[in-house]
Formats: C-alpha cells, structure tokens, sequence
C-alpha cells in the first residue's frame, strides 16, 4: 500500500466568451495574459476563453486568438455549454448587447458588463432575470472605469445608511471644465481640441450634456439607497453653456465649475441630478482634474468615503470587469444592486423645490438703463435673497451683450424658478440664464 495521498481534484477551470474585440474587449484578453498568475490565484481556478464574437472575425488586433472559437451569433454565444461567463463589451443600451445579456442569464451564464446605458435602462429586469435563473450579473465596469466604486458601495458601505452620494462622472466634460480653468479658453475651442486628441467623440451629446453621467448616476443612487434603478428620473444638464467667464468668476468667488451628480434621500424621496456646479475649494471634487473620475459617499457611520481615478479606458475598464470575473470565479459576486431585486424600493420622486441652497445665476442682457433693476425686482418678488452682483463690462463701444452674475443666500429652490420665470420673455434678456447650484462643502 502506498502511503502517498491521492493529489486533491484539479479545480474546474472558469469558461470565458467574450462578445466584443474593441477597445474594452482586447484590453481585458490582454489583461489575462499579462496577469495570468495573479488573476487565476486569486480567482482559485484557471480561466480560459474558450470563445469570441466581434463584427469582424479576421481583422488583426494584436493578440492571438487561436485557442478561443469565433462564432458570429451573439445569441448562439451566449448559450453554448462550454460557457460558464458571459464579457459582453458590445455597447450599446438596446439591439445586440441586450439580446445577449438576456439569452447569457436566461441560460444560467453568468454576465459581466461595462455597458452604463444598459443597466441603467434595463438594469432590475436583467437583476431579476439573473436571481430567477441563479446566474450572477456583474457591472464594476459600468461606473467610473477602474474605480472600485460599486464594490465599495455594495460592500465596504454595506453596514452604512448612505445619506448622499456626490460625483464626477464624466471624464471628457471633466477634461474640457478643467481645462477651461487652466488656459482661459471657451467651451468650444476646448471641445475641438479635446475631439482633436481623442478625449471626446465626434459626436459628443452623451458626455457634454450630462447623458453618460445621470447613467453612472442612476445605477449608484440604486446600490447605495436600495431604489429600484430609475434612470428616467434623473434631471440632467450638461456643460455648453458654461462660458470662460463663468469659470473666472468662479474663481474669484472660491470655486471651480464641474459636471457633478448629486443623488440623496430624504423621507423616502430620492433626488437624483446631473449639473454643472460651483464646486468650493475645500471640497475634494474641486481637486479633481483631467479625464478622472471621483465620487464621494456619504455615510451615517463611515462618514465621508472618496473613491477617485480612470473613469475610462482599455485599462482601467479592463481591470474592473476581471475583477467581477475573479468575484464569480471564487462565488463572492452578491446581489448586483445590494440588494436582491424584489427588494429594491419604488422611491419616490423628490420635489427639488423643496431644497434649501445657494446658486451662482448668470444673465447675458442687453447693455441698456434699466436692465438690473429689472432683474433684482424679479428676485425681490419671488423672495430671492442676493449675495452679491457682478457686471462684467461692456461687449463693445455701442452697446451689445454684457454678462450679470449674482450669488444668492441660502434659499428654497423654488424661489429661483419663480424669479427666472418671471424673467421670462424679458426683452432685456438676450439669452437664457445659466443656473449653477453651489455644492455644498
């Protein structure tokens, strides 16, 4: 008899199918490969990707693919029985990334995604249809890149009631703020040359006006107030109105501009907004520069938690989403939203009338007598409390356009609206006033 122990059973690898060879996608395969042995220690299993899916099949991306299957049904991908998880890096809220999300968790298949749009569209049906067939549904990805922002929520929070969850979630409108604050130019040569170096798209509707943000903003609002995902009532503003002489003003005041997301809740009401903001000096969002993303948590016992880096790229991204694979590889994935789907609250929508605070108003007007008694009349009417008022000077020698800037006192919200209202048709007002709430510190 041999006193040798029988060598333990070999531990099943995890069977990867990557739908997407993209920027994201390629990252991620080459992550593997670099970090092959940190990645599969810590995942307690060997990971193969035993298949692959893209628009293309013969197209070269510099990394070698021969050990993995090409199959061109996203569908027929997500289904096969040599498959345990699901990357979809496809993109995209509706078409091709959702039909594959939901065939990959209708059969089982575990599901990882980078796809912000996606889930904050359709993210509780996809929870629910992960719990009904125990399939594990990942995103880490879908929120400020690499920053293990939904983790830190979802977990390192997880004893907190969190009271307010503050963000920049945005790189490209975070790059052309930032960078409007270092040279003095205006939005729009900033955006050319932010699209010139490959910071913004062509196209860039979904950064600048807010979109991709109130995104990121609805799934976090969901993980860190157990609300079912609502992105519809995200309110939503974006940066092209914001002038370099905003952002001077700005600083003179002691503030810098940024996008920011804002969700809180208050009595079982949940207020969730993307706007530019005057940000204080003192708080850390003032500080954050460039294409990064941050976001801080508020809780009722950790206080305040600051979670800041990449919000984008084939790295950072890439990063994130095998670090949900490693999550599901040791069976640690937990419920996507913290909570299980049956779970999540219908919140509420909150009146933000109600809400108390200081705005920074710009007014663009004709240079004629009589335009600021206009002005501070409206705000005397509908009981908003003036701070301070700037004029900027003349647009030219013979009249034209000049800029009036005030800040107000701590004040309900609604008392603003009903002052611009009654601003409304104005002759004097050459051009919609800009409304720049000011975070609070």
């Amino acid at each position: 008899m041999s006193d040798t122990a029988p060598a333990p059973p070999a531990t099943p690898p995890l069977r990867i199918a990557l739908a997407g060879l993209g920027t994201v996608g390629v990252g991620v395969l080459r992550l593997i490969e670099t970090n092959r042995a940190i990645v599969e220690a810590r995942a307690g299993r060997p990971i193969e990707v035993v298949a692959v899916s893209a628009r293309e099949a013969g197209r070269q991306r510099g990394i070698d693919l021969a050990a993995s299957d090409f199959v061109s049904d996203l569908t027929a991908l997500a289904r096969r029985g040599d498959v345990d998880v699901v990357i979809e890096a496809v993109g995209g809220a509706e078409g091709a990334a959702l039909a594959l999300a939901e065939a990959a968790l209708g059969a089982g298949k575990g599901l990882i995604t980078a796809n912000k749009a996606m889930i904050a569209h359709h993210g509780l049906r996809l929870a629910q249809l992960a719990e009904a067939h125990g399939a594990p549904l990942a995103f880490e990805a879908a929120v400020a890149g690499g920053i293990p922002v939904v983790k830190g929520l979802r977990e390192g929070a997880a004893a907190n009631a969190i009271e307010r969850i503050t963000g920049i979630l945005n790189g490209t409108s975070n790059y052309i703020l930032s960078t409007m604050e270092a040279t003095g130019a205006d939005f729009a040569e900033v955006l050319a040359e932010a699209q010139a170096k490959g910071y913004a798209e062509a196209d860039p509707s979904f950064d600048i006006d807010g979109i991709d943000a109130a995104h990121k903003l609805a799934i976090l609002a969901a993980i860190g107030f157990g609300a079912r995902i609502d992105f519809a009532a995200v309110s939503t503003s974006g940066i092209r109105e914001v002038r370099a002489a905003d952002i001077a003003q700005a600083r003179v005041l002691g503030f810098v501009i940024r996008l920011v997301g804002v969700a809180d809740c208050r009595e079982g009401k949940l207020l969730q907004r993307v706007r530019p903001c005057l940000v204080p000096t003192s708080h850390p969002l003032a500080h954050v520069t460039g294409a990064t993303n941050a976001v801080v948590a508020e809780g009722n016992f950790s206080g305040r938690l600051l979670f800041q880096g990449a919000g984008a790229g084939a790295g950072p991204t890439a990063s994130a989403i095998v670090a949900d694979l490693i999550d599901i590889a040791r069976g640690t994935a937990g419920a996507p939203f913290s909570l299980p789907a049956g779970a999540l609250a219908p919140m509420a929508r909150a009146d933000p009338g109600h809400r108390v605070g200081r705005d920074y108003i710009r007014f663009t007007v004709a240079d004629r007598t009589g335009v600021l008694a206009e002005i501070t009349a409206a705000m005397r009417d509908a009981g908003v409390s003036i701070e301070s008022l700037i004029q900027h000077g003349r647009a030219s020698e013979d009249g034209g356009e000049v800029l009036v800037a005030m800040v107000t006192h701590e004040g309900p919200e609604r008392c603003v609206t009903r002052a611009l209202e009654l601003l409304e048709g104005s002759a004097s007002l050459t051009a919609a006033p800009l409304v720049l709430p000011i975070l609070r510190d």
